[in-house]
C-alpha cells in the first residue's frame, strides 16, 4: 500500500507513554517525593515544584494536538491514513450540501482516559463519542497479525476507517439513535440487534473510504484487499467466540459474523456510495 502518497493529519495526539493520558501524582506519590527531598537535603516544596513542572511538560497541549515524532513512520502511517478518511469525508458532506468535522486520533499505549471513560489496550482500538476521538494503541496492529490471524497495512487502515465511520455516525446522527433506544431498554444486542448493524454500518463506511482513496491515489498493491477481508474475517464474532469459548452463540453478537463484516465491507468498497451502507433497513444482513 502506497500510504506514503496521502496528505498527513494534523489531528493527531500523542499521549504514547503517559500513564492514563498524562503523569498523575496521587497523595502517596507526593508523601514519597517528600521523603527523597528530605534525604537528598532539598526543600520538598522546591521538589515537588520539579515534579509539577513535569507533568506540565508531560500533558497534551490545551489545543490536543500533540503531534507524534516526525521519524515515527508508525505514527505517520496513521496520519497519513487519517489524512485521507478527512479529505474523502469532507468531498462526501461537501456533496450532499454538509460539513464535515474531523476527528481527533490519540495514540496512547497501555491505558488512556477518554469522555467515556478508562480503557486499556487490551480493549482494542474505540472511538469516543463523548469528545469525538478515536483512540489506538499501535500494539494492537502486532496483536491483529501474531494472534487474530489479520494484518498489514491496508489492513490496519481499514480498522482506522472503521472507527472514523463511528464518528460520521454520530456526525449523521445514527449513533444517538441506537443509543436512544439503549436507553430505553431496547434490545440492541445479538445477530441482527442494532449494535450489529451499527458495526457493520461502520465495516461498510470503511470500504466506502477505500473506494475513493484508490480513486484518488491508486496505492493498493496485490494482496492489500485480501488483507482487509482476512481481517474482517478475524474479528467477526463468530469467529471470536470459536476461537475463545469453542461456540458461537448468535444472541451475544455485537459486531457481527466473518461472513456479514466481509460482506458490508466489499459493499462500501465495490459501490463507494454511502446509500449502500443502510444496514439498518437490510433484511437478512
Amino acid at each position: 500500500m502506497k500510504w506514503r502518497n496521502a496528505r498527513r493529519s494534523t489531528n493527531v495526539e500523542d499521549r504514547r507513554g503517559m500513564a492514563g493520558g498524562g503523569l498523575k501524582l496521587g497523595l502517596g506519590g507526593i508523601g514519597a517525593v517528600i521523603v527523597i527531598g528530605l534525604l537528598l537535603g532539598r526543600n520538598p516544596l522546591e521538589m515537588l515544584g520539579l515534579v509539577a513542572q513535569m507533568q506540565q511538560t508531560s500533558a497534551p497541549p490545551a489545543d490536543g494536538t500533540a503531534a507524534p515524532p516526525g521519524d515515527d513512520e508508525a505514527a505517520q502511517f496513521v496520519a497519513s491514513i487519517l489524512g485521507e478518511t478527512e479529505d474523502v469525508w469532507s468531498a462526501i458532506f461537501t456533496a450532499s450540501g454538509q460539513e464535515y468535522q474531523p476527528p481527533t486520533l490519540v495514540l496512547f499505549s497501555g491505558q488512556v482516559d477518554s469522555a467515556c471513560g478508562g480503557a486499556s489496550a487490551a480493549a482494542g482500538p474505540f472511538y469516543c463519542p463523548g469528545d469525538q476521538k478515536v483512540y489506538i494503541d499501535l500494539g494492537f496492529f502486532q496483536q491483529m497479525e501474531g494472534r487474530l490471524g489479520g494484518g498489514g497495512d491496508f489492513a490496519e487502515a481499514y480498522v482506522i476507517a472503521h472507527e472514523v465511520g463511528h464518528h460520521v455516525q454520530t456526525l449523521t446522527g445514527v449513533a444517538g439513535r441506537v443509543n436512544d433506544a439503549r436507553r430505553r431498554g431496547a434490545q440492541v444486542e445479538g445477530d441482527g440487534g442494532l449494535l450489529v448493524r451499527q458495526e457493520l454500518q461502520a465495516d461498510c463506511y470503511a470500504g466506502l473510504w477505500a473506494y475513493h482513496a484508490e480513486r484518488r491515489h491508486a496505492w493498493l498493491e496485490a494482496g492489500d484487499v485480501e488483507e482487509a477481508l482476512n481481517t474482517a474475517t478475524a474479528i467477526g464474532d463468530d469467529t471470536l467466540q470459536r476461537q475463545s469459548q469453542g461456540a458461537v452463540v448468535p444472541d451475544a453478537f455485537s459486531h457481527g459474523s466473518a461472513a456479514q463484516r466481509v460482506r458490508w465491507f466489499r459493499a462500501g468498497f465495490e459501490s463507494g456510495d454511502p446509500a449502500r451502507c443502510d444496514t439498518f433497513a437490510a433484511d437478512p444482513l
